[in-house]
């Protein structure tokens, strides 16, 4: 690692003076210095995106890390964004989220840990909100809150399934009004989705106070905004506002800013360090959560609808192993080669293929290359992009950093200076709420028929009364199939999606439709990761993948 201050202004340009350290490896960019460069010429948006996950890994962070460190080598002036790991997968199912190989950002014990406080900023904004409103029930309730109809829960950046359900307020008149509750993880919070859209403070400020915490007998709502939170939110939040600017293990700047989940929530990092990116930088390279249909259908239809962003390329990243786990091999055979797997499991690359397409945008394939990958089996994939019309490079970014990752630089530098894709959103804003979820279902997950639970019906339809119809809508459901049961992989249709829950989230400027049996607050797997992490005996962080 280099020193992050003069590293920042001998590659992007930036002086020490627009940079507030944390430490000498990493900084965040200031919000003054951020407002000064908006004006400046725009470079080019590269979105990476993935097949549907399985526990074999796809790697989108570390193609996209390599793809950055590749655009580098081939004399292009690229930065990465990326999102924050949280905890809670950090220390529950798969360790780190910093990359991996030669294609990682550093550091990374810090990076995938208490990093610079954004997390804690915004579980404490939450928690602040949370107990304002509490505070209010028990002084005697002047805005007349339904206590049966509160919709603001609590959260932590951990997994803990027994928080999932709670009772507040127990122990008599002192200890606040009695009331059923419940956590999620931070990362599903409408604040980390705030911080995530918002263009400066005051917008911050204003879609804090939009947040609708509860209801009144009569339904009308109730705001942070009237319980007068929002100003106290958006102070706890000043700091974590600023990107946090780090590098890659060939000392290319990178932002990691904000960290929504794409199965629970809107799954991109924040506008903020998309577009400063977008302003130091000729091409920005940044990823989308879990596969295309998640990931990529949120950025396109919540994050660029909200900023004006438009991704000038998409990545579609895959493995050859997550393709034989959708053919139906075991994660414990995907040593052994088997191209009729790979042909069978390739139709869920296709599935994304198209889904893409829909939107305007002809990805380019990049073939996350792993060892024990066959000569078959890459030549079975990339026969079968060529059938699709696709671009495909097999990339070596893992073993190799960005010389391995020169051939897809090369196809996307390419491709950006071809001209830039019309890109399509998938529906208009005055669209009602349950089209939306159906022509998502429909068109994305290929779905059959939608079934809306009748209370999820009702409060779509409230949301609508309450003039949020225009909102888009993110859909919160398995990221591990395009249907709501995980295990049926490849590319199912014809299934129902089930929208079991909404919930409005005001101040992002979204509608969240809970389908199946997703939880917003994860659970712990019977071997969590954190068991393996620990310290040595000079103290050094080890196990932390």
């Amino acid at each position: 690692m280099k020193p992050i201050l003069p590293l920042a202004d001998d590659r992007l340009g930036v002086p020490a003076e627009a940079l507030v350290p944390y430490g000498h490896h990493k900084a965040k960019l200031s919000l003054d210095y951020i407002m000064s460069i908006q004006n400046r010429p725009k470079g080019k948006l590269v979105l990476v995106t993935a097949v549907s996950p399985t526990p074999a890994g796809e790697g989108k962070t570390t193609t996209s890390v390599g793809l950055s460190d590749g655009l580098n080598k081939i004399g292009v002036k690229s930065m990465v964004c990326l999102r924050e790991p949280s905890l809670g997968p950090c220390f529950g199912m798969k360790g780190g989220a910093a990359g991996g190989g030669r294609a990682q950002v550093v550091p990374m014990e810090d990076i995938n840990l208490h990093f610079n406080g954004d997390f804690h900023a915004i579980t404490s904004a939450h928690s602040l909100l949370a107990a304002l409103l509490d505070n209010h029930l028990h002084w005697g309730n002047e805005l007349g809150i339904d206590p049966r109809r509160v919709s603001w829960r609590r959260v932590v950046d951990m997994n803990d399934r027994a928080l999932r359900n709670i009772t507040v307020g127990l122990g008599g008149a002192a200890h606040g009004v009695p009331r059923e509750s419940g956590f999620d993880i931070t990362v599903a919070s409408e604040i980390m989705a705030i911080l995530c859209l918002a263009t400066d403070l005051a917008d911050l400020q204003r879609r804090l106070g939009n947040i609708i915490v509860a209801r009144r007998p009569d339904k009308s709502p109730v705001s942070a905004k009237d319980l007068g939170a929002d100003g106290a939110m958006a102070v706890l939040l000043k700091d974590a506002l600023q990107p946090n600017l780090v590098q890659s293990i060939e000392n290319n700047l990178a932002f990691i800013h904000g960290g929504p989940f794409a199965n629970i929530a809107h799954g991109c990092n924040s506008v903020m360090a998309t577009k400063a990116a977008l302003s130091l930088a000729d091409v920005v390279v940044t990823e989308a959560g879990f596969g295309a249909d998640l990931g990529a259908e949120k950025f396109l239809n919540i994050k660029c609808r909200q900023s004006g962003l438009r991704p000038d390329a998409v990545v579609l990243v895959a493995t050859i192993r997550a393709l034989k786990m959708q053919g139906g091999v075991k994660k414990d055979d995907l040593a052994s080669p088997d191209a009729g797997a790979v042909e069978r499991g390739a139709v869920n690359i296709i599935r994304h293929i198209e889904n893409l397409k829909k939107f305007g945008v002809t990805p380019v394939v990049a073939i996350n290359h792993f060892v024990k990958d066959s000569d078959e089996e890459i030549a079975v994939l990339t026969r079968i992009c060529k059938e699709e019309d696709v671009p495909v490079a097999v990339s070596k970014h893992w073993a190799e950093g960005g010389v391995g990752a020169m051939e897809l630089a090369e196809i996307v530098s390419a491709q950006l200076e071809s001209g830039s894709p019309e890109v399509k959103l998938l529906y208009p804003d005055e669209m009602p709420l349950t089209e939306k979820i159906e022509t998502v279902a429909k068109e994305i997950y290929r779905a059959g028929r939608v079934e809306f639970h009748a209370s999820a019906a009702r409060s779509l339809k409230e949301f609508e009364d309450l003039g949020c119809g225009k909102f888009p809508v993110c859909i919160a459901k398995t990221q591990s199939s395009f249907s709501t049961d995980p295990k049926k992989h490849g590319a199912p249709t014809g299934h129902t999606l089930e929208v079991r829950e909404a919930r409005l989230s005001a101040g992002a400027g979204f509608v969240v439709a809970v389908c199946g049996d997703i939880m917003t607050m994860p659970g712990l797997p019977r071997k969590p990761a954190a068991i393996s992490i620990g310290l040595d005996q000079d103290g050094q962080i080890i196990g932390l993948a």
